[in-house]
């Protein structure tokens, strides 16, 4: 039971980092505030940076990992790309920002949650996660 919540989270995981790293790349070419940009850089480096860790951990379960739902994801671009063209501005960037960063905390505390078994390396991967996620939609109020 610890090791399949444990890959089981760890997918998840790797989903949503993915999905983080997607949305900073959606929207860094349209920020025009340069310190706006620097801390969404930060955060995807940071993003990349657990999301090796968890590939990594992923490989010593012998699994591939999970890709974002492509419903959710496309459905995160068109939202952001039709947006944009309402109004292409930091202050919607924050905003589609915020959405996404929230939506991520919710799901990975709901993940957390239930796959309670699963190893304290992985718990701690995804209480960083939801941490770095938290800590941009924090970071980027001023924008909004």
């Amino acid at each position: 039971m610890i090791e399949q919540d444990t890959v089981k989270l760890l997918r998840e995981c790797d989903a949503g980092v993915k999905m983080g790293v997607s949305s900073i790349n959606d929207v860094l070419e349209y920020v025009r505030d340069d310190n706006f940009r620097e801390r969404l850089t930060e955060c995807k480096t940071e993003h990349e940076e657990l999301k090796n860790e968890i590939e990594g951990l992923l490989d010593d379960y012998h699994d591939d990992g999970k890709e974002p739902n492509p419903m959710a994801k496309g459905m995160s671009w068109l939202k952001t790309n039709v947006m944009l063209v309402v109004n292409e501005s930091d202050e919607t960037i924050a905003d589609l920002m915020t959405d996404g960063c929230n939506m991520g905390v919710k799901s990975l505390n709901k993940y957390l949650n239930q796959y309670e078994a699963a190893d304290e390396v992985s718990k701690d991967i995804t209480k960083r996660l939801i941490n770095l996620e938290e800590k941009l939609a924090v970071d980027i109020r001023a924008y909004l």
